[in-house]
């Protein structure tokens, strides 16, 4: 059954508030988390900010057609140029236990995963109900319920094996934050006034209404990470959201705390207008990696709209070979980190994905020292803080970052002068655009690795398992997301592989289904169980001739079935 299909098995509730509905069945959690007052919180505020989302999702659909249609580029803003040239603005004081972010793990909003990782020595947790969560009913209910009792101090967790977790009350946790689901995504398990409900707002708001006062009175506070953020605009409604939330819940103004993922190529030109709209609710920025290089490929998927480009039409290598180094990734790197210093926010790197393997040293070994590189390479560019998806590279992150900080918390303080304020940012902005690989390849080994995650990853989620291991990394849904992408730019630019063979359509349908047999021969039965339509998804996200603009979109209406 199709989740648009749910509202004839509405809940029964008679408690539930005037316009507010659940459909489909009841799931552990809700008694916890969907009490009454919180369902007319979250009413509240998705009817206060429902045309605001709409309007911006449209005003990203126009900018996105007038760019296909070679009409518009990306750029500076001319219309914001005053905020940029303002010297006066900073971000918010930080809150003293978000001044030391040199290690953030990150991971979803599980009880096992949470308590785990508060557990873990990281200076901060991100609790994820975005790209590492399978949005399945069951799984946002129990995550934010978890959430709840972490919150408290009382999370547990029994495994299926017998194995007991709890949150140690012998050292100090890691400061807890929370990533809600894109503005782009809905929540049709709960709707108001007969609409699914925004993902970001129910997200957030449940959030912010089960703990916002009982953070501030355990001395910390409600604490974000904001997600696939598109424009300063969109910053703005998530301030908005901010400021209406803690006036209806009666805490300080300013008690909520925002990091906002770098990882779309339109908010990359607009860091500090971002930065400027949430200023007294800004703790950071940080820069992700196949996110932002998806973004890349999804804002000039048109041969029209590459005309603009520094180099022309540029056809993306293998994924393996777009590294952090390469031009227009280090002018966004350099870009981000100069755009924090200087307004007194936060810079973070990105995820370290690897797994550490406790069964082969030499794997181990190799998996570290590159953590250990790329951690150094962040460090020594000035930035704050970094991520890792597994509590065995907390100490390894650390290492790269105490080499530099020292007793510092930061080094928010390092390039100022770098970036003088009145001035524009230093670097050219159209770097940003230059994809130029002069010694990139497309081969087909790097075709066969994106069929395969992107056909293990949609089985993986469709399944309810939105954190996958895969090739001995934590893969979440961007890692799908930058696969397919390459798949279907390479069909649609006819991309010559290293050999000079050509990839279209025929030889991704050969590769597909030889890597769908090997999947299928080498898993069990509850493994493969949606590998057919996830093998069906992938297809239609590499095939249509219409770029999808999230896979999370059709894929979302599958959970249920």
């Amino acid at each position: 059954m199709s989740t648009f299909d749910l509202a004839t098995l509405s809940h029964s509730r008679p408690d539930l508030p005037e316009g507010v509905a659940i459909p489909g069945p009841a799931v552990a959690g809700s008694e916890i988390v969907l009490t009454p007052d919180a369902l007319a919180f979250l009413r509240d505020l998705e009817r206060r900010f429902r045309a605001d989302r709409a309007a911006l999702l449209q005003r990203r659909a126009d900018r996105q057609a007038a760019i296909d249609a070679g009409t518009a580029t990306l750029g500076l803003l001319a219309d914001t140029a005053g905020i940029r040239l303002d010297p006066a603005w900073r971000v918010a004081e930080t809150p003293p236990d978000l001044l030391d972010r040199r290690v953030e793990i990150t991971g979803p909003a599980e009880p096992k995963m949470i308590i785990n990782a508060l557990n873990s020595g990281a200076r901060a947790f991100m609790a994820d109900f975005e790209d590492s969560l399978s949005p399945t009913w069951e799984n946002v209910v129990g995550g934010h319920a978890a959430v709840r009792d972490a919150v408290r101090g009382t999370l547990a967790y029994a495994s299926p094996e017998g194995k007991a977790y709890r949150l140690r009350d012998d050292a100090k946790l890691a400061t807890l934050l929370v990533r809600p689901r894109g503005w782009h995504l809905s929540e049709s398990h709960l709707t108001v006034d007969g609409e699914p409900m925004s993902a970001s707002l129910f997200d957030a708001g449940l959030y912010l209404f089960g703990n916002a006062r009982e953070r501030l009175e355990r001395g910390t506070g409600p604490y974000f990470y904001l997600p696939k953020l598109q424009s300063h605009l969109e910053a703005r409604l998530w301030n908005d959201v901010f400021v209406w939330a803690q006036e209806a819940l009666g805490v300080p103004r300013g008690s909520v705390r925002a990091t906002v993922l770098i990882e779309t190529l339109p908010a990359a030109f607009e860091m500090e207008e971002i930065l400027y709209e949430l200023r007294e609710h800004a703790s950071g920025l940080n820069a992700g990696r196949w996110d932002y290089l998806f973004s890349c490929i999804k804002t000039f998927r048109s041969p029209a709209s590459t005309a603009a480009l520094p180099g022309g039409d540029a056809v993306f290598p293998d994924r393996s070979q777009v590294s952090m180094t390469v031009p227009f990734m280090r002018a966004y790197t350099e870009r981000l980190v100069l755009a924090c210093h200087r307004r007194g926010a936060h810079a973070i790197g990105g995820m370290a994905a690897y797994i550490p393997s406790r069964r082969d040293p030499e794997v181990n070994e190799r998996a570290m020292a590159k953590v250990l590189e790329d951690k150094d390479r962040e460090s020594s560019d000035g930035f704050d803080g970094t991520w890792v998806a597994h509590p065995d590279l907390v100490p390894v992150a650390t290492e790269a970052f105490d080499a530099v900080l020292g007793a510092r918390t930061d080094q928010r303080d390092a390039c100022i002068d770098e970036a003088p304020l009145g001035q524009e940012l230093p670097g050219d902005p159209t770097a940003l655009l230059d994809f130029r690989f002069p010694d990139g390849a497309v081969t087909e080994a790097g075709i066969r690795l994106n069929v395969s995650v992107g056909l293990r990853y949609l089985n993986s989620w469709l399944r309810g398992i939105g954190a996958a291991a895969i090739n001995d990394l934590m893969e979440d849904a961007a890692t799908a997301e930058i696969s397919r992408s390459q798949l279907w730019q390479w069909r649609v630019r006819g991309a010559a592989l290293e050999d000079g063979s050509t990839f279209d359509t025929a030889r991704y349908q050969a590769i597909h289904d030889e890597e769908l047999w090997q999947i299928a021969d080498g898993c069990t039965d509850a493994d493969r169980s949606r590998l057919r339509e996830a093998a069906d998804l992938l297809d239609g996200l590499v095939l249509d001739e219409t770029f999808t603009e999230f896979l999370t979109l059709p894929a979302y209406p599958l959970l249920d079935e």
